[in-house]
């Protein structure tokens, strides 16, 4: 395997720390290993004044790094798995999925209140539909308000008028150290995840057999079970980030548990399904499940919100 790589990051804090992190990894295990970190932009990094529905398109958080990688301008790429289209592109595979952080959402807000206790007419900022969806489903008297940016910047929003609270993902303030501005780990019961938050994934290019092999090394097999259960559920609904869906799996002693939900954009008509069974039949039981949803009129709202 060649001694140097070029591993593509996008250029934000959080990007660059779950980078170092992996690039760290490959360092203990190959310590004289010369790695260099290529800084990428995105389409979803350079258009920042729409919320990402309204862009539209797949890949707006990796398409750049991977034609990068494809052209051979870096050996690999660092995503947070959820950013990642449920295909493989042609010629590049996802060669490892570290272990998970936590996959739940987070609420940030200078008042400290918990979510159950924020009243009407709170103004919570997220640009997710996903969020937003089980938001209004929690409490229809909140307002959503359309906030992106970095995490740094969208904690910040919530002090500075834009709105009253805001919600992010527990991972990527976990990574940053900013833990103390969480108020509440929000419950899976008000607010399922995106398919794959919390977790990494570094792909390669497919030919790239040594690379791999090393790579695998990093690999986690109970993240990688659990976030194929939620991916297979999303690529059978056909959904992305212009479609409020949520899932999270969660395995316990080779048992997996899987929990999904389709909602309307104004939270006020959605389908839950939970599923048991085991973590080897993982993307059997995503698409099981996306059929269940399906049956009980995931299609209409999916539907209605494009």
């Amino acid at each position: 395997m060649n001694r140097r790589l070029a591993i593509g990051t996008r250029a934000s804090r959080l990007a660059r720390v779950q980078t170092d992190y992996i690039a760290g990894c490959i360092r203990a295990l190959v310590p004289d290993i010369d790695i260099v970190i290529e800084v990428i932009s995105t389409r979803g990094d350079q258009i920042l004044d729409l919320p990402l529905a309204e862009i539209g398109g797949k890949g707006l958080f990796t398409q750049e790094l991977e034609n990068a990688l494809r052209d051979g301008g870096i050996d690999l790429a660092v995503h947070s798995l959820k950013d990642l289209p449920t295909e493989d592109p042609e010629g590049l595979t996802v060669a490892a999925v570290p272990k998970r952080a936590t996959p739940n959402d987070a609420l940030v807000s200078p008042a400290k209140t918990l979510l159950r206790d924020l009243p009407k007419g709170t103004r919570i900022g997220t640009s997710s539909l996903r969020r937003k969806a089980q938001l209004l489903a929690f409490n229809p008297g909140f307002t959503v308000v359309n906030v992106r940016g970095n995490v740094e910047t969208r904690i910040k929003r919530a002090g500075d008028g834009t709105c009253d609270a805001v919600i992010l993902a527990c991972a990527g303030i976990e990574r940053l150290g900013l833990e103390d501005a969480v108020v509440e780990v929000i419950s899976p019961a008000i607010m399922l995840p995106a398919c794959g938050q919390g977790a990494l994934a570094v792909q390669a290019r497919a030919d790239d057999l040594p690379l791999r092999e090393l790579l695998a090394k990093l690999h986690h097999a109970e993240t990688a079970a659990a976030v194929a259960a939620e991916r297979a559920m999303l690529a059978a609904l056909g959904g992305g980030c212009q479609v409020p869906i949520g899932a999270l799996a969660e395995i316990d002693a080779g048992a997996l548990t899987l929990r999904g939900c389709v909602c309307s954009l104004d939270g006020t008509r959605f389908v839950r399904v939970e599923l048991d069974g085991l973590a080897e039949d993982a993307e059997a039981l995503g698409r099981e499940a996306a059929g269940r949803l399906l049956a009980e009129g995931a299609a209409a709202l999916i539907a209605g919100t494009r």
